[in-house]
């Protein structure tokens, strides 16, 4: 009952800011008069013109599709190369370096380097995406293998569980908050890093779309674009690492 109140007095919350965010967006518009900040009428119709022709649906599209390859390839060999070095020492200090490197090496370079090396085409694309997102992930997962509890792992050893029940109840639920961590800042950084990868060497999708309005200066379709892709990204927020995220700590009270 309780947490039901709290989830309806949370929703009003989010929808007030919202409505106080649109409120600011609509006087400053008002205020202006100025092309480069159009009216939020104007932006939701360009919003309405651009689903309902398919414009805006295709190069969407393409964007999540390419988020979801590079992001499952990025998290899959991250959280299995973090979980590597986390747990051995000596692999740690032999690619700490290497990890340094990689994370400080610009995107846009990345990107570029990819393109040169492999040509303008879907693979390289990915791969510079995927190279660009793995240190991250790896760092992140590296630390929460360091932070797992020895006494829990010897218990579990003593108690001899096997090592599918061992990873599931023991190592798992440790684990949680530093993959959720390297999920949410992963979907975060990987579309801006697609928008770039787009911009420089695609034909399709968001990053390319934008470019296109930028030279024309069509802001109103800008911030309809951005707008659909943010509210992508919100719904895989709310209907599924939130979800997610309960049924990983139910067990909490």
């Amino acid at each position: 009952m309780i947490s039901g109140i709290t989830g309806q007095r949370n929703g009003v919350v989010t929808l007030l800011s919202l409505l106080l965010l649109l409120g600011i967006w609509q006087a400053a518009a008002m205020s202006l008069n100025d092309p480069s900040l159009p009216l939020p009428a104007k932006v939701a119709g360009v919003f309405w013109r651009a689903t309902a022709s398919g414009e805006l649906p295709h190069h969407l599209g393409a964007t999540l599709y390419r988020l979801a390859v590079s992001f499952s390839i990025a998290m899959l060999l991250g959280c299995a190369i973090g979980l590597l070095l986390g747990k051995n020492k000596s692999l740690d200090a032999f690619f700490d370096n290497w990890l340094v490197i990689f994370l400080n090496i610009p995107a846009l370079v990345t990107i570029i380097l990819c393109y040169i090396w492999f040509g303008l085409d879907e693979s390289a694309a990915i791969l510079a995406v995927v190279v660009n997102k793995l240190p991250n992930v790896v760092v992140t997962i590296r630390e929460g293998a360091r932070a797992l509890d020895k006494d829990l792992l010897e218990m579990a050893q003593s108690y001899r569980f096997g090592r599918k029940k061992t990873l599931l109840h023991v190592i798992w639920p440790q684990l949680h908050p530093f993959v959720m961590a390297a999920t949410r800042s992963g979907l975060a950084l990987i579309w801006k890093i697609i928008l770039l990868v787009e911009l420089l060497g695609r034909s399709d999708g968001m990053g390319y779309q934008l470019h296109l309005f930028f030279q024309l200066f069509d802001v109103a379709s800008l911030l309809a674009y951005t707008f659909a892709f943010v509210a992508v990204i919100q719904a895989i927020e709310w209907l599924v690492l939130r979800p997610l995220d309960r049924a990983a700590l139910r067990w909490r009270r």
